[in-house]
């Protein structure tokens, strides 16, 4: 993907998470932040994150828990960042399905070091992975899931939605994509597929939150909240 990785940060330390916004949005990252897991599960109700930086000590519930659960349905990068430092406790968090680990204090530069490999290594492993919202699109099957579940769509949906994966938030004309996807008949027929797309996405086809009309331009697959 060449859009910004965008990092959600659970951390009950307001300052902490503050300095971390501005640091990674300094480097190029897009930056979401949670006070605890309650707010860091609703963030994740409504888009699929690219990591998440992940706080052990949290006031409402233990960052493993929550670790726990979306190892077991979600292939999201999680980089524990946490005092606990003791073998033990490491060991805990990787069991738990943690990609990495970094003890509080830490050096700045080796967080961003840490979550430029992971983010590199969990890209390999992942292949040609679109996510919004809580859908993830495979560009390389053309499969698309939400929360781990599979869409079921047509072979000229799924054509329609890898053209507008493979370049998110790029505008394109109904005529372009009827080229592209081959869709036989005039702008009525993209537009008639789109519909179908929609009803399979969208929580209300009528005010689409991913798949969204330009006015003048086409159609574009946002991928950001």
């Amino acid at each position: 993907m060449s859009e910004a990785a965008h990092i959600l940060v659970v951390d009950d330390d307001r300052r902490l998470r503050e300095l971390l916004r501005r640091y990674l949005m300094q480097h190029g990252y897009a930056v979401s932040l949670a006070a605890d897991v309650a707010e860091a599960r609703r963030l994740l109700e409504s888009f699929a994150y690219d990591l998440l930086v992940l706080d052990l000590m949290l006031p409402d519930e233990d960052g493993l828990t929550l670790a726990g659960e979306l190892r077991r349905r979600s292939e999201v990068p999680i980089l524990l960042l946490t005092a606990r430092g003791e073998p033990e406790e490491r060991i805990a968090g990787l069991e738990a399905g943690a990609d990495d680990y970094v003890v509080k204090p830490f050096e700045p530069r080796e967080l961003l070091l840490r979550i430029a490999t992971v983010l590199r290594r969990t890209r390999r492993r992942g292949g040609g992975i679109v996510r919004f919202g809580p859908f993830r699109f495979d560009l390389d099957t053309q499969e698309l899931r939400r929360e781990g579940e599979f869409v079921h769509l047509t072979s000229v949906e799924a054509s329609l939605l890898a053209i507008l994966a493979r370049e998110p938030g790029r505008a394109m004309a109904r005529s372009e994509l009827a080229r592209r996807s081959r869709i036989s008949g005039s702008d009525r027929a993209v537009d008639v597929q789109m519909a179908r797309l929609r009803r399979k996405i969208e929580a209300d086809p009528r005010a689409p939150r991913y798949l969204v009309t330009r006015r003048g331009e086409g159609y574009v697959l946002r991928t950001e909240p």
